[in-house]
Formats: C-alpha cells, structure tokens, sequence
C-alpha cells in the first residue's frame, strides 16, 4: 500500500526487506542467443528462505533467527575475553563453518584448487575470526559439532560423516596455524612502509597460506593500501605454470582404448562404489589413471585406509564379478540423470544430454551408476580377480588406490 515514494524513503531507512522477486522465464537460449520458446512457462520467485524466516520471527537480520542462533551461542560460550567480543567475526565464523560443512558432507575436502580452495578460504577466513575473539585452537571443531547437530535430521549425510567433518575441519586449522604466526610475521615486515605490493601479497598466499581476502581485510585494518592488479598477475603466472598439470586432470583416465583398459576404466566404476559402502558417502572420486597393467584411482578420504577396510573393498568388487552383472549405458537429459542419483564430478559443467553407464540390471538397483563416456565391457564377469596392490596418500584428504586384475 505505500507509494513510489514512501517504498524508497522506507528502503533508506531499512524498513524495507526485499523477500524475493519474481522473473518470468519462457525463452530457450543456446550458445547465449535466444533460439526459441520453453515447453512450459516458469516463474521463479527467488524466495530467500532466511530472509523470510528473519521476517516470519520479527528479526532485522538473518543471524538473529533460530537458524544462525544456536551456532552464535556456541561461539559466545568460547569467548573468554569479552572485551574481544565481536558481531562481525562471530557472524562469519558462523556462516562460514556452515558452509563448510554442507562442503565437506558432499564430499569436497581443503585443498589448492577448484571446491577445494573455496573450502579451504572460507575455513581459514574462520580461523582468522576465531582468533580475533579469542577462541582457543580447535574451537571450530566443537562450532562444527553444533552445526551438525542442527542439520543431522534434515541433511542425513550429514550426520552420518559427523566426525569426519570434524576431523578435516580441525586437520585445515591446525595445517593454517603451521604458517599463521610467520605468515603474520611476513605480513607485517611487508607492510611497513603503509602499503603492500601485490609481489608480497601472493607471496603471503603461496608461502603461507593467506587467501587474498585475509590479506585484504588485515590491510584494511591496519589502513594500507594493496595492489590487487599485481597480485593478480602474479596469480596469472602462477596458473599458467601449473596449466599443463591441471590440463591432465582425470576424466576418463584411459591410457589407451584396449582390453586391458576397458576393463580396468570398468573396474574403478565398482571400486568407486565399493569404497563409497565401506568408508561413507564422503567419498568422492578426485582422479585416476589407466593403463594396461593397473588403475589409480584418487578419491576423498581424511585417513589411511585399514587393512580390514581394504579387504572389505576387494571382497565386495569381487562379489560384483562374479555376479555377472551387465554393463549398461543411457543417454538421457542431465536433470534426469542427476535424479538417478548417478556420481559425477563436483562442480563440472556438462551438457543439456549426458551418458550414464550402470551396472546391473536396472538403472534404479544398480550397484554403481556414473556420469562416463567409456569405453566398459559389457558383462562384469570379463574382468577377472580384482586385487589391491597399494593404498597410500597423494594430498591432504586424498588418498590413492593402485589394483590390478588377476
């Protein structure tokens, strides 16, 4: 009911919260160029499910609400200094913890690029905060131990990786801290003369681990200037250094198109699947290499692998072998094959049309179902005995399998 007018002197004042707004969508676009009309007319409204609640609980923020105040609460009960008390940093530890752990439950793990970095940036920045109030070390730990409480019923995988999440949580803190206090060091012989050149700045993050935005908020804090145009040059260098190797990234993995590696690039479908049933839903394939001697196979898992679990894996793709299970494959639109529950690559774009190879029977029981684009055998009683030659680590939260078929 408010005028033009009084809706803009309300919006300046903050009276005025925008839930969501409406965008009508009903042309079909390819290659950025409209190209026709959709079957079906959507409206997507882009409601804010926070900002909402906010509203709903007469709150003026979303981190006054029941969904950030458990883990606000959490964090207040660490700070023992309360002159260090702080509403920003206790924010972003919360937001920031949060989103951590939904990362981690879908199987991303700390690392130096991709999901990985964004992972590893916002538990970092978390730590940051966490010392600016005074936390003790391995406080977000415990901070993630409320967050999974909070989302266990809802978000089953969640409770189920519970002190998994933990541990690589606690893992990326104590790998920070390693560098934190010499990184500090560095940062402020750099910044002496009230500026930080973006040479220093990326030396702060590749020597010592800063992300650019920790860099960023100590030189706003301390009243700096910093040449972010350097650093990212200097970033550009950098990834174009290291192109050739991400360029070797695994997809399919194949050394060749032979029997051999037919069957071996079938076999890591099965032994995905496998390590997924005996270590949890976490695991997420990270690469693999195929020849005709062997596979590697690169896959997320915060721990060394026990003997026992190494046993139960073989023994369930054997199982598998010789239970003569067919190898099938569909195309089918990628939303469809996203509901099949089929594994793929975490954040990889694909196209409107995916291929999908399963084993057994029907895509709905399969023992494994992934997103691939071969080559397979067509019958798992083609490949013989599987056996696990060596287990070993490739990164932090990367492991590697190497097997051969016997």
């Amino acid at each position: 009911g408010l005028t033009k007018e009084e809706y803009l002197a309300a919006d300046d004042k903050q009276m005025v919260v925008e839930i969501g707004n409406d965008v009508f969508m009903e042309f079909r676009k390819d290659a950025g160029k409209i190209v026709g009309k959709l079957e079906n007319k959507n409206v997507d409204d882009g409601r804010g499910f926070e900002r909402l609640t906010m509203v709903i609980q007469g709150k003026s923020n979303v981190f006054d609400t029941d969904i950030f105040m458990p883990i606000i609460e959490k964090i207040e009960s660490f700070i023992d200094d309360k002159s260090k008390d702080s509403v920003k940093h206790k924010r972003i530890i919360a937001d920031h913890m949060r989103a951590a752990v939904m990362l981690i439950a879908d199987g991303v793990l700390p690392g130096n690029a991709d999901q990985g970095y964004v992972l590893r940036r916002l538990i970092r920045r978390a730590v940051r905060s966490a010392d600016a109030l005074g936390l003790k070390k391995s406080s977000l730990f415990w901070i993630a131990d409320t967050i999974i409480d909070q989302y266990k019923d809802v978000y089953p995988n969640v409770g189920k990786q519970k002190e998994s999440i933990k541990v690589a949580i606690d893992k990326e803190e104590q790998k920070f801290r390693n560098t934190l206090k010499q990184g500090l060091k560095e940062f402020e012989k750099s910044s002496g003369e009230g500026k930080l050149t973006g040479h220093d700045a990326f030396i702060l993050f590749s020597t010592y681990g800063f992300p650019i935005e920790i860099t960023q908020e100590m030189c706003k804090e301390k009243g700096i200037s910093l040449d972010k145009t350097e650093f990212e040059e200097e970033m550009k260098k950098h990834q174009e250094l290291s192109k050739a190797g991400a360029e070797q990234k695994f997809k399919g993995g194949l050394g060749g198109h032979g029997e051999m590696e037919t069957r071996y690039h079938t076999a890591t479908h099965l032994l995905h699947q496998a390590l997924r049933i005996v270590l949890g839903d976490h695991v997420s394939q990270k690469g693999s290499n195929i020849t005709a001697e062997r596979l590697r196979f690169d896959f997320t898992h915060p721990a060394k692998m026990t003997d026992d679990e190494k046993k139960k894996v073989e023994e369930i793709v054997n199982e598998k072998i010789q239970a003569s299970l067919p190898v099938n494959v569909v195309e089918m639109s990628l939303a469809d094959a996203e509901k099949t529950g089929a594994l793929h690559f975490f954040g990889d774009k694909y196209g409107e049309k995916v291929t999908v190879y399963y084993i057994g029977d029907s895509i709905d029981a399969a023992f494994s179902k992934e997103f691939c684009g071969g080559p397979h055998v067509k019958n798992t009683n083609e490949l013989g005995k599987f056996k696990i030659a060596k287990e070993e680590a490739v990164a932090a939260g990367v492991r590697r399998i190497k097997a051969v078929l016997e």
